[in-house]
């Protein structure tokens, strides 16, 4: 788990740095930054790749640089050791590297998406487009976004392309995106985040490694750390998935007994990437699931459950770096958690929907799934710390989520079957706007 700040609630400065590169301090996202002094929390890398988060101070840059470094030998195992090429080095030539569309679905946040694109444009990678789906926006500030800044031919940059998803519901917006993918590989990040620039190398190398990979999760970690809010989701665990590569299959199970039920543990939809032809063949993502339906969440962890039901491997690659704004306020951090509990609900309910043959392996693994979810609230809440014993309650509500997020699943899946058949046109009838109104076709 990734180490955070201790004690009262401390927001501070997120600063990146690499061994290799004495005194350089970088911003979340590859920017250079201004040295700081203080006291930091920092993603400590040795030649690009990373070792882990750790907090430091000192009075002045130099100071402060080397305080992460002495703690880093301290913290990390393997941060003396001379390392390989990192996720940057021997990266894809372009006639290898596989053509990669990155969908990014915003709403109503053109300025936080204009940073992620940012990012995403200054990417090291030679063949990639980037898809962004408005999904039922309020007003046309994205769209104007998009034609005033990004639209329109870049010599030798990739191409933006803007589409609208009038129907709310993230996986609806991602499918809208996974439609008019060209790549062989889709990879998909949220507007509050801000990539790393060998964000994409990183994400294929497990893609070009084994043809039976289909999906690849990576890193995510804080990009701020301003408010309470952020630093005790942080503290809570937020989405610290570790700092080791892993691969997971049904053909080698892993030892731990709820697998693969505990899809929260793969990786987290900011930072996840398809073999597009294999999404596709899914059916892409469940509309019943996802942020913007009753279900609040679920389409990632559905997702990498159906690729390793259908036989396929997930790798989860640390050195895909992705960089995450997380809700800045109480009430919207609270939001957040009980919608993170009801996603993994619905997940289990739409496992079952989608492979039913899982159930029997479902109801064997139940029992240690409750004693696990329960312990694990009881872990990652610890102490009452910050207004309110924040850390505490963030657990109460993931908890209170996961109870909810069955009901949340099969009242999304009837609102979408009602969508459908408002939507399907009658058979040998020419209908009209105002048809249902006057009573009768014309």
């Amino acid at each position: 788990m990734t180490p955070v700040p201790s004690g009262p609630a401390a927001p501070m400065p997120v600063v990146d740095i690499d061994l290799a590169e004495p005194g350089a301090f970088r911003r979340p996202g590859g920017r250079t930054r201004n040295a700081p002094s203080g006291r930091a929390l920092g993603l400590v890398r040795l030649h690009g790749r990373p070792l882990g988060m750790t907090e430091a101070s000192g009075r002045g840059p130099g100071e402060l640089w080397q305080a992460f470094a002495a703690a880093a030998l301290r913290e990390f195992p393997g941060a003396a050791a001379v390392a390989g090429p990192g996720p940057g080095e021997g990266r894809p030539t372009p006639g290898a590297a596989p053509e990669i569309s990155v969908i990014v679905a915003t709403r109503n946040r053109a300025g936080m998406l204009r940073d992620c694109l940012d990012s995403l444009l200054a990417l090291e990678y030679p063949r990639f487009e980037v898809i962004v789906v408005d999904n039922a926006p309020a007003d046309a500030s994205t769209r104007d976004l998009i034609r005033r800044e990004y639209a329109g031919a870049r010599p030798g940059g990739p191409a933006v392309r803007y589409l609208r998803e009038p129907v709310p519901g993230l996986a609806r917006a991602h499918n809208h995106g996974l439609a008019a993918a060209r790549g062989r590989i889709v990879a998909f990040t949220d507007d509050d985040t801000l990539v790393d620039p060998r964000w994409l190398t990183a994400l294929a190398t497990p893609f070009l490694a084994d043809p039976r990979t289909g999906c690849v999760t990576g890193l995510i970690v804080p990009a701020e750390l301003d408010t309470e809010a952020q630093v005790a989701l942080e503290r809570h665990g937020a989405f610290a998935k570790g700092y080791t590569p892993r691969t997971w299959s049904l053909r080698a199970p892993p030892a731990d007994p709820l697998f693969p039920f505990t899809a929260g543990r793969f990786g987290s939809g900011a930072n996840m990437a398809f073999r597009t032809e294999l999404l596709r063949e899914l059916g892409g993502f469940d509309p019943a699931t996802g942020v913007g339906t009753p279900a609040r969440g679920g389409d990632d962890l559905l997702s990498f459950f159906r690729v390793l039901a259908r036989g396929r491997s997930l790798a989860y690659e640390p050195g895909a770096i992705v960089w995450h704004r997380h809700r800045r306020t109480r009430e919207a951090l609270e939001a957040q958690a009980f919608g993170y509990g009801a996603g993994f609900g619905a997940y289990l309910a739409g496992a079952l929907v989608h492979e039913p043959r899982m159930l029997p392996a479902l109801l064997r693994r139940l029992p240690g799934g409750v004693r696990y979810a329960l312990a694990r609230s009881r872990e990652r809440a610890g102490p009452g710390t910050g207004t309110g014993g924040t850390p505490t309650r963030i657990a109460r509500l993931e908890l209170r989520g996961l109870l909810y997020g069955p009901f949340g699943y099969l009242r999304s899946r009837h609102e979408e079957r009602l969508l459908r058949r408002r939507s399907a046109p009658r058979p040998g009838v020419r209908t009209h706007p105002d048809t249902r109104r006057r009573g009768g076709a014309r």
